[in-house]
């Protein structure tokens, strides 16, 4: 039996197509291996968002090489798109696969065997089709990544996606909901919709919309929780927050990408709202939803950001109180726009700033996390932990909290309620079973 070992980079899409593939793989005869080890395949699905993705995607598939030079390494992904023709002259890759091709790999093994094609790479510009994959298992055992959507329309002027991934595609609601019907046969509880742009799903005019794919999922029985991927804040007009506090499975923890609380710099950005409009987009998540988890992208140190941009950036910030902030500095990506800005920011500033951010994000996510003191809420167990030499078991709530409770005993998969007393290490809560969840 032939040995595999895939390795994903970048985001939870990425993530996604990676455990595809290694499904196509294993129903083509493959064992799959750590990627550390041996193998007779590696395919690596890369990332291309920084010059620092590209990177580390090269030193992955020179790895790969590395571990067994007889071995046939894959490149696959974003990284293939974005550098073809640097990766035709990289002796130490083998076959390079573009996105919306991952799904033939099995194809394109066999097609090797006899022909040594080595390039499964197209123009994304005008593609209109959806790329279909799906999975049965996830890596994870409670929380199940169910991609929708792909492509982005929205040429934001750091950003290469729209070059990579190509414009928006939008997967069928029977392909959705038999992915998502197979994985609640398996067990999985909580489905994520993810997706490139998740806002754009229907864009293109096929699927519906976002909203319609959301209560669809929730009538699959076994699903007992939806979450959603990252979303921006125009989506959020107050039908669809109105549509979305009716479906009783929709977790309250809404990622909504901001970037930056200046409005100068989104517009220099080529972002499609401003701080007035997002501020007004969570104003009304309020409304609807009891105290959610509102978290966000903010980047620093953009072409142009200057002192009064970031101040008035971290004035807006804490206006709005985010559980979480995801903090990144700007990073230069050749081929965007923001490449070729002036202004750039030397990146002794862009370390000062993230750390006001990051220090920020800590105390607003610990004081968030305190609202919950003596609350009881509902948690979906996952895993066990250990806290100094005490074994916990642990979970996350509906506003993606993580919680833990003393047991030995192993609780994954079960929606338990739990009565939160205290905060405890690694950013978790701490509290007890209620009653009829100890039996």
């Amino acid at each position: 039996m032939k040995r595999a070992a895939l390795h994903s980079l970048g985001c939870k899409v990425n993530s996604y197509e990676t455990e595809a593939m290694q499904e196509i793989l294993v129903q083509n005869g493959y064992e799959i291996v750590p990627f550390e080890e041996q193998a007779d395949v590696y395919v690596i699905n890369t990332c291309s968002v920084t010059n620092t993705a590209d990177r580390k995607s090269r030193q992955m598939l020179h790895r790969a090489k590395k571990q067994n030079p007889d071995a046939l390494v894959i490149a696959a992904g974003c990284y293939v798109q974005s550098a073809g023709k640097e990766l035709e002259r990289d002796p130490l890759v083998d076959i390079r696969i573009g996105n919306n091709e991952k799904a033939a790999l099995a194809d394109i093994l066999s097609v090797w065997e006899e022909e040594r094609r080595a390039a499964w790479v197209h123009d994304l510009t005008h593609e209109k089709r959806y790329e279909e994959m799906s999975r049965r298992q996830t890596s994870g055992h409670t929380r199940a990544y169910v991609k929708i959507q792909d492509g982005c329309n929205q040429f934001c002027t750091y950003c290469i996606i729209p070059y990579t991934r190509g414009r928006v595609r939008s997967r069928e609601p029977a392909d959705i909901l038999a992915e998502v019907r197979a994985l609640a046969g398996n067990g999985y509880q909580e489905i994520v919709l993810t997706g490139i742009h998740l806002d754009s799903y229907g864009a293109d005019g096929k699927g519906g919309d976002l909203l319609s794919v959301i209560r669809a999922v929730s009538e699959v029985p076994g699903i007992r929780r939806i979450r959603l991927g990252s979303l921006e804040p125009r989506i959020m007009t107050e039908t669809f927050v109105r549509g979305l506090a009716s479906v009783e499975q929709l977790c309250p923890h809404f990622h909504l990408s901001l970037q930056s609380g200046c409005d100068e710099t989104l517009r220099r950005m080529n972002r499609k709202y401003d701080t007035r409009e997002f501020a007004a987009c969570c104003e009304r998540l309020r409304a609807h939803f009891d105290a959610p988890a509102l978290t966000t992208d903010v980047m620093v140190g953009f072409p142009g950001e200057t002192e009064e941009e970031f101040a008035e950036s971290l004035a807006f910030l804490k206006q709005i109180h985010f559980y979480e902030m995801h903090v990144f500095r700007y990073s230069r990506r050749k081929g965007t726009a923001a490449d070729r800005m002036d202004g750039q920011v030397p990146e002794s500033v862009k370390a000062q700033r993230s750390r006001v951010l990051l220090k920020l994000t800590e105390e607003e996510s610990l004081a968030y996390r305190r609202r919950l003191f003596g609350r009881t809420v509902e948690v979906l167990m996952e895993e066990s932990c250990e806290v100094r030499k005490k074994t916990y078991q642990t979970g996350h709530t509906g506003e993606y909290v993580k919680v833990a409770v003393a047991q030995e005993e192993p609780l994954s998969n079960r929606l338990v309620r739990v009565k939160v007393e205290k905060a405890l290490e690694n950013d978790m809560l701490y509290g007890v079973l209620t009653e009829a969840d100890r039996k």
